[in-house]
């Protein structure tokens, strides 16, 4: 089985598929402008790590965690519109841009939650709002399953939690464990054997042509676009070397995710990332579920006011002003 990408347009699909790599990657782009080096403030949370992060604005904290191939600025675009009602922080994960923190083995989505909990402490934000997109939303899942005292809300764009594709119920059982399957022998796999060897560009690329469906799609990129990404992968010669990339996150877990949670999606994105979205929904005790019909993975370049429109709505009412 081999996963598709549904365009729901009248678009061709191959002109779909550049279209998201642009806005994936080259979006990406556009966003690294802002803040540049000097905005950024760093915090070491102990064990020699120290994470960079801007901030703005007071009130309620709220922190923005961004995903793979990517860093902080990702949320350049939403910082100031946020800041208006709240303490906005957004930090760059464990190895991206600007942070150069030494390599450890054992990285993954679960060691990025405790340095979120470490953020946290060493800022003394006390209970937060975590806004997290992709594998940054990977992150936030973890840290509110181990950390429910640090954790006032949650917002999920879409979160690569893998192993829950193992143990869909009913009717998604099968077609779970396909896409499962598909992932770890068809990007997984190949990706480590090429991280492994140290070819950084044949990991991203193998991880870009697989979630477009078109082994084209890296190389169909302009090579400015391909070097942004690449300075955004060292994450991975991390992971893929002596780490996991999804680990293990058990229903029962998410079950006992006390806060509010707003699960956003995108209707055009990926059909695991929406079998993982749907099974989120049914654990999760506290949840809101939006489907953004004209996005998909990149919802936050893709529709970013509304992105927004919805988690203001969210936070208000649940009283989080």
């Amino acid at each position: 089985m081999r996963l598709s990408f549904q365009t729901g347009s009248g678009l061709p699909a191959r002109a779909m598929l550049a279209l998201g790599v642009v806005v994936l990657i080259a979006g990406h782009a556009v966003a690294q402008a802002a803040p540049d080096a000097a905005a950024f403030r760093s915090a070491s949370i102990g064990h020699g790590i120290v994470l960079h992060y801007v901030e703005e604005g007071a009130g309620t904290p709220v922190v923005f965690v961004h995903g793979s191939l990517s860093d902080a600025s990702y949320w350049s675009d939403q910082i100031g519109p946020f800041a208006k009602r709240y303490r906005v922080i957004a930090y760059s994960r464990r190895y991206n841009y600007p942070n150069s923190n030494p390599a450890r083995s054992g990285y993954s989505a679960v060691v990025d939650a405790e340095d979120l909990a470490g953020l946290i402490r060493t800022l003394h934000l006390g209970r937060v709002v975590v806004v997290g997109h992709s594998y940054g939303a990977f992150a936030a899942l973890f840290l509110a399953a181990k950390y429910p005292q640090l954790v006032r809300a949650l917002v999920l764009a879409e979160p690569p939690a893998i192993s829950l594709l193992a143990h869909l119920p009913g009717d998604d059982t099968k077609r779970g464990k396909e896409m499962f399957g598909d992932i770890q022998r068809g990007m997984v796999a190949p990706m480590q054997q090429a991280f492994r060897r140290g070819d950084r560009e044949a990991g991203v690329a193998i991880f870009i042509d697989y979630v477009f469906h078109d082994p084209n799609a890296w190389s169909s990129m302009p090579e400015s676009s391909r070097k942004e990404a690449l300075r955004d992968a060292h994450e991975w010669d991390v992971m893929m070397t002596s780490g996991t990339l999804f680990p293990e996150i058990e229903g029962r877990t998410i079950r006992k995710i006390r806060a509010p949670t707003l699960l956003l999606s995108g209707a055009r994105s990926y059909p695991f990332l929406g079998l993982i979205t749907a099974e989120l929904a049914r654990l999760l005790p506290k949840r809101e579920n939006i489907v953004l019909a004209n996005a998909g993975h990149q919802m936050w370049y893709q529709d970013p006011d509304v992105c927004r429109q919805d988690v203001e709505a969210f936070l208000q009412g649940n009283g989080i002003q």
